[in-house]
């Protein structure tokens, strides 16, 4: 397709663009005002033309552009149609002139239809420009003091006019840039470098804080001292350059402060223990810090501060500080103060000897210190008692007492102080023998010794000697268990106080201790009866009492004697115990021997009940025997013997006969086999159970029962039993037969004939016979 396009635009020219197109010998272009009535501009183009400048156009107006391709015939090929404004009208410059030695301002007329406009500074080749909105517009980034070409155009959306005719500006001059320092407290020196194109400087002096008047120089050289000022003041000075025309370049600003006056009033304060001084002075004008110098030979301490006092640590004893103090603030340092003499305390005193040159009195001595003018020797007693000794020589006296350790320090005193601690010495005195010295005898081999504490001791050594050796036992503790000892033997026992750095003391008294008995051997133990029992040992102790324990869970028995055996009474049956032995003696009691058991015949049960369960079977029950595992029951008669043998407390006896008396004995046999044989009350079978029982009818209504009677002299009774009734019959005695009438007929009877008991229940176990 056929387009067109706008390459640039000024105020009154638009220049345009646009393809060939193929078959065209010319082009026609005409650009007619939206806005304004009339006005239109029409161009022809040849056909090897593709770009065209409408040329005449009013400025700030808005036209509509057409182009049409026609062949040589004036047919129209193609045609297009753009939008396209001028740019505003040529704006004109009033003045520009230089203020800032970097920057031109620049004044002009407004141009109608102009939404900014583009200033332009042009040093020969070079240009800087600055788009700006309006009037007073300002050039920035030049160089000072040179001569620049301006311009300046409209812009709008359309595009921007042509440049406007140029005026001339020069920058100012470059501001001096100073260099300001307070060479003492009273004057400030100003210098700078030369400034390009200056024909003389002018530099003012102020304080800043508007008091006092104002200082002023004018003058063609680099440096300028103003003095006679306060010490301490801060000053604001500025400085500007002017050409030979006498127009003032940039100035610069600057705010020094004089450095300070010397501080007054120095006060020092020593602190002695601390080995530290406190310095004050009176605050100077304008100080922001300050210095303390401590100076002792080659040695110097130094201390800063902002406030009016600082504390110099670190002081050293025995030496004389001269201390001076200095103000700073950021224009330098004040003159130092006169030196104030400063001495020290005197350090402590070295090469201290204790010797002990007779029992009961110490000397100690020591060398002399600088400033040091007299001594006090502290002795202290391990008990915290003290006794002190003063002197302006280096030897003191002190009594002394045996088993104290002594603390020895010395101090040298001067008008500052008492001088620092220095070592510490420790004298100790041989130790005392222990007091109120106790043996207990623990057990046969054991002997347990103990003591009252003594002074200076280090350890105590306990001695224990009889005839055959001797036994021992170090510690620090003021008790000690002699151990591994002989029984029944008689020991020397000695304790013994020993000490680092006296030794020992072997001149203590000591004591005679019998251990306690030997343990005794049983040797066998024999039953004298059901519940005595005779312990026999062997008696190797003299003096001594034995005892024997027979311990169980049924109780503790006893029995003592000094020979070589015992009995022991009223042991209770089926228990087991436990026997051992013990020797005493004045000296103590042995350890037990070693035990031997004991076990008793079980017990026999104390209840034993007989039961008859049928004729010929018995049920025999017993209460537990204590210690008893198996029972042994016998019935016997001069018919036979039954005989059980069970873990139970019961049994059944089979094989027995009617109407005999047996008697009853039970043998309790222990877990390891003791016996113990039990006999009870005799006990009678049941009589005997008829036999050849008959029945017969008697009628609808009754029967007769035949028996055989067992025995003849027994009589018998009858029981007949059935659904619709019970009914009994006891004949006479004699008879072995028996008639029951009135017996409802249709019904099944169960019949048993037994005979007649003294005593006790029926018999139920006898034959039954059924009748219907």
């Amino acid at each position: 397709g056929f387009s067109m396009s706008i390459y640039d635009v000024t105020s009154r020219s638009i220049y345009l663009r646009w393809p060939k197109i193929s078959g065209a010998s010319s082009y026609r272009v005409t650009a007619t005002a939206v806005n304004t009535v009339g006005h239109s501009l029409l161009a022809h183009f040849s056909d090897v033309t593709f770009k065209g400048t409408l040329t005449s156009l009013i400025p700030n107006t808005l036209y509509a552009i057409q182009a049409e391709a026609i062949d040589k015939n004036g047919i129209i090929l193609a045609e297009t149609q753009i939008m396209q404004s001028t740019a505003p009208d040529i704006p004109v410059i009033d003045q520009a002139y230089s203020k800032l030695s970097n920057s031109i301002t620049v004044e002009w007329r407004a141009v109608p239809g102009a939404t900014s406009y583009l200033l332009t500074a042009q040093d020969g080749d070079s240009f800087i420009e600055t788009v700006v909105t309006n009037s007073p517009g300002t050039v920035t980034g030049l160089k000072p003091a040179t001569l620049y070409r301006i311009t300046i155009r409209s812009i709008n959306s359309g595009g921007k006019s042509q440049p406007s005719p140029f005026r001339k500006a020069k920058t100012v001059l470059a501001a001096p840039v100073l260099s300001v320092s307070s060479p003492s407290c009273d004057s400030i020196a100003v210098r700078w470098k030369t400034v390009y194109m200056a024909a003389g400087f002018s530099v003012s002096l102020m304080r800043s804080d508007g008091l006092g008047r104002m200082l002023k120089e004018n003058t063609t050289n680099t440096s300028l001292i103003f003095t006679n000022l306060d010490p301490g003041t801060l000053y604001t000075i500025k400085a500007y350059a002017w050409n030979i025309n006498g127009i003032p370049g940039d100035d610069f600003t600057y705010n020094q402060r004089t450095s300070p006056n010397a501080p007054a009033d120095v006060q020092v304060a020593f602190n002695s223990g601390a080995l530290r001084a406190i310095v004050s002075w009176m605050p100077t004008e304008g100080a922001l810090t300050y210095s303390v110098t401590a100076s002792s030979g080659l040695l110097k301490l130094k201390c800063n501060t902002s406030s009016a006092s600082c504390v110099v640590p670190s002081l050293q004893c025995g030496s004389e500080y001269y201390v001076s103090v200095t103000a700073y603030n950021d224009a330098g340092s004040s003159k130092p103060t006169d030196a104030v003499s400063l001495k020290t305390i005197p350090c402590a005193p070295v090469n201290i000897s204790i010797e002990e040159d007779e029992p009961g009195h110490l000397l100690v001595s020591w060398s002399s210190v600088n400033f040091g003018y007299y001594y006090v020797v502290f002795v202290k007693s391990d008990d915290g008692l003290e006794a002190h000794c003063n002197t302006s020589h280096t030897q003191c006296h002190f009594q002394s007492d045996c088993g104290f350790t002594y603390f020895i320090s010395v101090f040298a005193y001067n008008k500052a102080g008492q001088s620092p601690l220095g070592d510490v010495f420790n004298y100790t005195s041989a130790p005392c023998c222990p007091s109120d010295l106790r043996a207990v005898v623990v057990s046969s081999d054991t002997v347990q010794v103990t003591w009252a504490p003594v002074r200076g001791v280090d350890m105590y050594q306990t001695r224990a000697v009889d005839w055959s050796g001797v036994a021992l036992c170090n510690g620090t503790a003021t008790a000690c268990t002699l151990s591994a000892l002989q029984c029944n033997t008689q020991y020397n026992v000695t304790v013994y106080s020993f000490s680092e750095a006296r030794g020992s003391n072997t001149s203590c008294a000591s004591k005679y201790v019998a251990t306690a008995p030997c343990s005794p051997e049983i040797k066998n133990i024999s039953k004298e009866g059901l519940s005595v029992v005779s312990v026999h040992w062997q008696s190797n102790n003299e003096e001594a009492t034995y005892i024997v324990t027979a311990r169980g869970e049924a109780g503790l028995w006893h029995c003592r004697s000094s020979g070589n055996s015992c009995t022991l009474i009223n042991l209770p049956c089926g228990s087991a115990f436990s026997v051992s032995a013990i020797a005493r003696s004045p000296a103590g009691q042995s350890l037990p021997s070693h035990s031997v058991p004991l076990e008793t015949a079980p017990c026999c049960p104390n209840d034993l009940i007989v039961t008859q369960v049928t004729q010929s079977v018995t049920n025999i029950s017993w209460s537990v025997g204590m210690g008893a595992q198996t029972y042994v029951t016998t019935l016997e008669s001069p018919k036979g013997q039954a005989k059980c043998h069970t873990l139970q407390n019961y049994c059944l006896l089979g094989c027995i006969t009617c109407s005999t008396n047996y008697t009853v004995s039970l043998k309790a046999i222990s877990e390891t086999g003791l016996t113990s044989s039990c006999t009870y009350q005799g006990y009678s079978s049941s009589a005997c159970c008829p036999s050849g029982v008959k029945l017969y009818r008697l009628g609808n209504n009754g029967i007769r029962v035949y028996w055989r009677a067992s025995e003849e002299t027994r009589d018998y009774h009858t029981d007949l039993h059935g659904s619709k009734g019970n009914f009994t019959c006891t004949p006479s005695s004699g008879l072995s037969h028996c008639d029951i009438m009135e017996i409802p007929c249709g019904d099944v009877y169960t019949v048993v004939v037994s005979p007649v008991t003294d005593k006790g229940p029926k018999l139920t176990f006898c034959p039954k016979k059924i009748y219907s």
